[in-house]
């Protein structure tokens, strides 16, 4: 009896827990997810280039409707999004740094929004969201996925920032 409370009981959570891990994740139609990482650093604190870099992420993206920041966090991430989120006057929406993707494919359907990740993390949402490679993990990466109407993927890859 303890053991088919114990089964119906973990049956009846799984759904509660959202996406679980390893299941297929998609973008929703008419979304775009942009993904960079974190600028240039020394340790934790960005360095000269980095901090040039992080005010570069705003120009880089002036042509895009940001409707989400999001990013680990962790202090180089926010200070890289600390700019862009200043100059759009949106805040930094947190996600934990082990498994963004199902957050920013639940909060993200329908509109646009940026992760500033990390190289672990965005290996994450490439392998989560079956994308192709190359991934943006090199500093001034960004990379656009646009899901179209129909849910078709593309990835636009760009630079930005100091070489």
């Amino acid at each position: 009896m303890n053991r088919r409370f114990f089964l119906l009981g973990t049956v009846a959570l799984v759904p509660a827990c959202g996406m679980m891990p390893g299941q297929n994740l998609a973008l929703a139609p008419n979304s775009t997810l942009i993904v960079t990482r974190h600028a240039d650093r020394n340790g934790e604190d960005l360095n000269a280039r980095g901090r040039e870099r992080a005010r570069a992420l705003v120009e880089a993206v002036k042509d895009f409707d940001i409707d989400l920041i999001f990013s680990p966090g962790i202090k180089r991430n926010l200070d890289t999004a600390a700019p862009l989120a200043g100059a759009r006057g949106l805040a930094v929406n947190r996600l934990p740094q082990e498994a963004p993707t199902a957050g920013l494919v639940q909060s993200g359907a329908g509109k646009t929004l940026i992760w500033i990740g990390n190289k672990g993390n965005i290996a994450t949402i490439w392998e989560d969201l079956g994308l192709s490679d190359p991934m943006p993990i090199e500093y001034g990466d960004l990379h656009i996925v646009r899901a179209d109407a129909q849910g078709r993927v593309t990835i636009e890859r760009r630079r930005y920032g100091p070489r």
